[in-house]
């Protein structure tokens, strides 16, 4: 059953401190984790960056800096539009 929440929780969407709106969607499928990186584009709209399966309880830096790299440049070309 579907149900309509006014705020997605915690465990499935998370912002990732220090990063000025980078937050990551969680995905559980079976035993294997997944991540998700994104963020809101005027509050309208959820850009989705790179993914990745999560094999530590740590999430990896290289992800988000390449979810950072990635947010930059879309936000620079949006810029340029």
């Amino acid at each position: 059953m579907i149900k309509p929440v006014d705020r997605i929780p915690q465990k499935f969407l998370k912002h990732i401190e220090n990063t000025d709106g980078l937050y990551e969607i969680r995905i559980k499928v079976r035993n294997d984790i997944y991540r998700v990186f994104c963020c809101f584009d005027e509050g309208k709209i959820v850009i989705l960056f790179n993914g990745f399966q999560k094999k530590s309880q740590k999430t990896p830096r290289k992800e988000i800096n390449k979810a950072l790299k990635l947010k930059r440049e879309y936000f620079n070309k949006k810029k340029g539009e």
